[in-house]
Parts: structure tokens; C-alpha cells; sequence
């Protein structure tokens, strides 16, 4: 490429300083004196040139990143070294070639759109997600805090049930006693009454 940008560039110099040449009055008056009419020459490049600067041209696009493992450039290739006389074939090629490629770099773009979409969209589905993720821990937490609170709640109630068996059990064992006591008067009473 690089080759062809100087190429370019020397033949727009020579163009230029050619221009320049041929509207200068010295050479309007010396093509009065050479020739009679106006007349223009034109050269022909030959079909091996244009042969060689389409090689030139597809080595550069072998070179490239995106040419190297692609077999139809060596397809083109093959054809320009055969030295046939009708690049029709060629160029036929290269137009499929390009139109391919573009059609690929369309199908890329509407690959890249839907990805991205596809992408954000995830990202909102992950950060409802995340959310409801925190709520759960959240609400969970206040679970944990609930059972536990009921836990202590219970085992208060279990100590205070103990405690009242533990009253009503020697409540009992008061009553016995004093009805024992009772029973012993009420007998002792008995046995004095009888006296």
C-alpha cells in the first residue's frame, strides 16, 4: 500500500509539474512551431503491469490480518499467474469477493447490535436478581432473629413451667403435711372428746 500511496503521489507531481510545463508560454510556442494541429498521445499500459500491480495489491491484502487464511485470495492469486488474457473472470471474483465482505461486515453489525442488546438486558435481569437476592438475605436474617427470639421466648416458658411444677409439687407436699397434722388433731381431738 505504502508503494502504491508513493507511486500515486510521484505521478500527481509529474502531472502537476507536466500542467505546469505545458501552459508555460515557451512550449505554447513550441508546439505552434512542431506541430500543426493539436494532438494528444496516449500510452497504453500493458496487460503485464496491470498483472503485476494486481499481485502487488493482493500480496499487501495477503499480508493483512484478515487475508491471510482466506483461500480466495489465493484463488485470485492463481488466476493472475496464469497469464490469461481476460481478467473478466478475476474481477467477477474480486466484485463477489467484496460483495461478500460486505455483506458479512452488515451480518457482524446486526451481530454486534444483538449482542449488546442481549447484554443489557442480562444486566438487568442479574441486577433484579442481585436485588432479590439481598431481599431474601434480608429477609431471612429477620427469620434467624424471629426463631431466635422464639427460642428464648420458649426456653423462658419451659424454665417457668418448671418452676411452677416445682411450686405446685411442694404445695403438695404442704397440703400432706398439713392434713396430716390435721388428722392428727382431728384424731387427738377425737380421742379427748371420748375421755
Amino acid at each position: 500500500w505504502e508503494e502504491i500511496k508513493k507511486t500515486r503521489a510521484e505521478e500527481l507531481l509529474a502531472i502537476a509539474e507536466t500542467i505546469k510545463l505545458l501552459n508555460d508560454d515557451e512550449a505554447l510556442e513550441l508546439f505552434k512551431k512542431t506541430l500543426p494541429s493539436p494532438a494528444f498521445l496516449q500510452t497504453k499500459v500493458s496487460m503485464a503491469a496491470v498483472r503485476r500491480r494486481a499481485e502487488h495489491a493482493l500480496a499487501a491484502a495477503r499480508g493483512s490480518a484478515t487475508g491471510r487464511n482466506d483461500p480466495r485470495l489465493d484463488l485470485v492469486m492463481l488466476a493472475l499467474k496464469g497469464h490469461s488474457k481476460n481478467f473478466d473472470k478475476v474481477l467477477k471474483m474480486i466484485d463477489e469477493m467484496v460483495t461478500l465482505l460486505g455483506k458479512e461486515q452488515s451480518d457482524d453489525d446486526a451481530k454486534k447490535v444483538y449482542c449488546e442488546g442481549a447484554l443489557d438486558q442480562t444486566e438487568d435481569e442479574k441486577k433484579a436478581l442481585e436485588r432479590q437476592i439481598e431481599d431474601f438475605e434480608k429477609s431471612m436474617a429477620d427469620a434467624k432473629e424471629g426463631i431466635a427470639t422464639l427460642t428464648e421466648e420458649l426456653a423462658a416458658l419451659a424454665a417457668g413451667i418448671q418452676a411452677l411444677d416445682k411450686a405446685v409439687a411442694e404445695a403438695t407436699e404442704t397440703r400432706k403435711e398439713e392434713n396430716a397434722e390435721f388428722q392428727e388433731t382431728m384424731a387427738a381431738n377425737k380421742a379427748a372428746k371420748e375421755l
